[in-house]
C-alpha cells in the first residue's frame, strides 16, 4: 500500500513546479473528497464562453469567476517553490490507494511519503497559507465588487423610481382630468335635462290651450294632449 503510494507520488511530481499546481493541465484527474467538491461548486465561467477577467488585485468582476489556479498565479505574493505543493498532498490524502485506512494511518503514509520525496511539510504549510490568502484575497475583491454594484443599481433604482413617480403623477394628473371632464359633462347633460323638463311642460300648457277646454283642464303632459287631439282629429279625416 505505501509503496504504491510512493509510486504515484513520485511520478507526479513532475506535473507540479514552483508551487502551481498540475490540475490547469488537461491531464488532471479531479481529486476526490472535499477537493473534488469545492472544485464542483466553483461557478462557470462568462456565458458566452470567452475568457474570464483576471483577478489583478481590484478588477475582480461580479458574475465572472477566475479558475483557482488562475488566482493562485496571480497572487499577489510569490508562492514558495516546492517540490510538492498543498493541492498534491490533497490528491495523496484522498487517492484511492488510501481510502481504507484511517486517519491516522493515512497520515503516517502521506508524511512517509514526503520523507521520500523530500519535502519539507513547513514548506507546505506556507504554501497552503499563500493560496488561502490568494483565495480571500480575491473573495474580498469580489466582495468590494459586489458592494460597487449593489449600490450602482441601487441608485439606478432610485433614478428609475423617480421617473416612474413623474410619469405616474402625470398620468394620474391626465386619468383625473378625464374623470373631471366626465363629471362635467354628466352635470351639463343633468342642468339639459331640467331645462328640457320646463321647455316640455311649457310646450304641453301651450298646446292645452289648442283642445277643447275640457281636455285642456285635463291635459297633465303634451303626450297626453297630442293623444286627445290625435284622437279628436282622426274622426275628422276623410
Amino acid at each position: 500500500m505505501l509503496k504504491r503510494l510512493f509510486h504515484f507520488s513520485l511520478n507526479e511530481d513532475d506535473a507540479s513546479s514552483n508551487g502551481s499546481h498540475r490540475n490547469g493541465s488537461a491531464g488532471h484527474r479531479t481529486s476526490q473528497g472535499a477537493v473534488a467538491r469545492a472544485k464542483e461548486d466553483r461557478l462557470p465561467l462568462e456565458p458566452d464562453g470567452g475568457p474570464a477577467p483576471r483577478p489583478d488585485g481590484a478588477a475582480a468582476v461580479v458574475g465572472h469567476f477566475v479558475p483557482f489556479e488562475e488566482i493562485y498565479r496571480n497572487a499577489s505574493f510569490k508562492q514558495p517553490k516546492v517540490a510538492y505543493d498543498i493541492l498534491k498532498v490533497a490528491e495523496m490524502v484522498h487517492s484511492p490507494h488510501v481510502s481504507g485506512l484511517s486517519l491516522e494511518a493515512k497520515r503516517c503514509a502521506v508524511l512517509m511519503a514526503l520523507d521520500v520525496a523530500g519535502v519539507e511539510t513547513e514548506d507546505l504549510l506556507q504554501d497552503a497559507m499563500a493560496r488561502q490568502r490568494a483565495l480571500n484575497d480575491y473573495e474580498e475583491a469580489l466582495q468590494n465588487s459586489l458592494r460597487e454594484f449593489e449600490a450602482n443599481k441601487n441608485r439606478e433604482n432610485t433614478e428609475i423610481q423617480a421617473e416612474l413617480d413623474r410619469l405616474t403623477a402625470r398620468y394620474m394628473a391626465r386619468i383625473q382630468g378625464n374623470v373631471d371632464e366626465v363629471a362635467r359633462q354628466q352635470d351639463a347633460y343633468v342642468a339639459w335635462q331640467k331645462e328640457k323638463q320646463q321647455e316640455s311642460q311649457c310646450i304641453a300648457e301651450a298646446a292645452s290651450f289648442c283642445t277643447p277646454q275640457s281636455n285642456a283642464s285635463n291635459a297633465n303632459s303634451l303626450s297626453s294632449v297630442l293623444v286627445r287631439c290625435g284622437v279628436e282629429a282622426a274622426g275628422k279625416r276623410p
